[in-house]
């Protein structure tokens, strides 16, 4: 049942993309109406918005920034260990990240404020979760520079490097309608 459910949003988007498809890109308000359940709290942008060009760090302590991501969508999402609305959704980051990484899409998550790299590789051990990074943002530079003013935050960014969508809260990133979404936007797109 879940998979003719994905099947029939899949199908009902792609269509939508495929006929309302500009030279710029996607009508992202296409995505609206496969946001069903938590995805409801998606906020689609009408114009692709830039993003912060501050650094992160990885779980070495080696700088990092989001231009390294470009050329892909990137479910970016901001989380810290104590958050527990957080540590309730990264299995489904992280079931997500399992099924479409690859040339066009990629989960990014990053750790901000005091999350220590211990802690962050207990919370993925004792949850089984060894697909995500250990990316964190501990002066909360980048979070703030991203208006992220609660945790956890969704960003979707396009393969420019731009946001194009937002969810505050904690979702549901291996449901149907989060799937689907996913699936239309990586679909038939140059890699």
């Amino acid at each position: 049942m879940r998979f003719f459910r994905f099947a029939v949003l899949y199908t009902v988007i792609y269509t939508g993309l495929a006929l309302g498809a500009n030279a710029a890109g996607e009508d992202l308000n296409a995505l609206g109406a496969l946001r069903e359940g938590t995805m409801k709290k998606l906020v689609l942008h009408s114009e692709p918005q830039p993003v912060s060009t501050a650094g992160f760090l990885d779980g070495d302590g080696n700088q990092r920034d989001l231009s390294e991501f470009q050329g892909r969508y990137v479910l970016l999402n901001f989380w810290a260990t104590w958050c527990a609305p957080c540590r309730k959704e990264m299995p489904t980051i992280s079931a997500l990240q399992a099924d479409f990484k690859g040339d066009r899409f990629e989960v990014v998550t990053i750790a901000t404020g005091r999350n220590p790299v211990p802690a962050l590789r207990q919370f993925f051990n004792e949850t089984k979760i060894d697909n995500l990074p250990v990316f964190r943002d501990p002066t909360q530079k980048l979070a703030r520079d991203m208006a992220v003013l609660g945790l956890p935050i969704t960003v979707i960014l396009d393969p420019e490097g731009n946001e194009i969508a937002r969810l505050r809260g904690d979702a549901d990133w291996n449901s149907d309608s989060a799937r689907a979404i996913v699936a239309a936007l990586i679909d038939d797109k140059p890699s």
